[in-house]
């Protein structure tokens, strides 16, 4: 671990670049009725496909970003000083750009030089399923906070959940020190379908301690045209951002997707209160994916769903935290209503 010495501790507890576990999912989703690769959405963060996402947070079209970004500036040191914390723990770090608000309230908070708890510094915990991505965030981090101890872990969100768990309920909790506050921003827990998020959100809860905290980037339900703008630019961006996931399974898996021949399509289903992203065939065609030793033909229009973005509203907020036994604190939210931030709390 770093003790202020200029280092970050890297652990793996998932192979990044499992091509194994890939080739499953995606012979899976292919083969599925309609075809859906959306449950498996790390796939699209290659290189190119973090590229694209970094420019699509930039669009005026996406409020997201910077809708979280003005809440947690307003409301960071609130949020840290109701979670007690001296640790926070971020699933799918990337980056890290907001992140660094937080830990900026917490060290803070602690109201000590280098935000020490009985001599020990305060920590961050990123996972994220780049290793370079985790290097690269804190290595930055270090640099503004020296103090700061990182550990980072290389994993994906739903499998490796529980491995990291267990390795951090290792880590001694000395009494008067404070707790966790584990955060997913973004947005990113809409992209589980109900009965997964359930499951994921009930994996977090048994994981972690009474008095420990969840922060959870929501995306608010509002005016179909502004949620379709945001998943259908102007600029083409997201566009290329969904066909880039065809250049990743050709890259990865031997496929002969031609991504020319689909089209990015993007819609608001009111029913499920959430956005699809889709990629339809403007042709009769068949791909054959080598890797797969598959041959998967698609129909002229027929399409595949390639992820779903859930919206909530503040009811279905609380609904999600009471199914997975976590108290519901508050949802802070902006002037607009476009985007919240619930905090919850793990109580016995």
């Amino acid at each position: 671990m770093n003790r202020g010495r200029g280092t970050v501790r890297i652990v793996t507890l998932e192979e990044a670049g499992d091509v194994e576990q890939m080739a499953r999912d995606v012979r899976a989703g292919l083969l599925s009725t309609p075809k859906d690769l959306s449950p498996w959405p790390k796939y699209f963060y290659d290189a190119e496909g973090s590229r694209l996402f970094e420019r699509i947070t930039e669009l005026p079209e996406y409020y997201q970003t910077r809708t979280e970004l003005s809440i947690l500036r307003k409301r960071a040191c609130e949020i840290v000083s109701r979670a007690r914390c001296w640790e926070i723990v971020e699933l799918g770090s990337g980056s890290a750009s907001k992140t660094r608000i937080l830990l900026a309230a917490m060290l803070e908070y602690t109201g000590v030089p280098g935000g020490k708890f009985n001599g020990r510094p305060a920590r961050y915990v990123p996972l994220d399923v780049s290793e370079s991505a985790l290097r690269e965030s804190g290595e930055r981090l270090l640099k503004e906070y020296p103090e700061l101890e990182i550990s980072g872990y290389v994993g994906d969100f739903e499998r490796s959940l529980a491995p990291l768990l267990s390795d951090l309920a290792r880590v001694d909790v000395e009494a008067g020190r404070g707790g966790r506050l584990v955060i997913l921003l973004g947005g990113t827990i809409g992209n589980f379908t109900p009965e997964r998020r359930r499951s994921f959100l009930g994996g977090l809860r048994a994981g972690l301690k009474e008095g420990d905290h969840v922060l959870i980037g929501t995306d608010l339900v509002k005016d179909p045209r502004i949620l379709e703008a945001a998943y259908d630019d102007g600029a083409g961006v997201t566009a290329r951002f969904n066909k880039n996931l065809l250049q990743v399974i050709n890259e990865r898996l031997g496929g002969e997707f031609d991504p020319d021949l689909f089209v990015h399509r993007a819609f608001y289903d009111a029913g499920e209160a959430r956005i699809e992203l889709w990629l339809r065939s403007t042709v009769d065609q068949e791909v054959y994916v080598a890797d797969l030793d598959l041959k998967v033909r698609f129909g002229a229009g027929e399409g595949m769903r390639t992820e779903i973005s859930a919206k909530f509203t503040p009811e279905l907020v609380h609904r999600m935290f009471d199914e997975t036994g976590l108290t519901l604190l508050g949802l802070y939210t902006d002037d607009q209503n476009l985007f919240g931030l619930a905090l919850g709390k793990v109580e016995a």
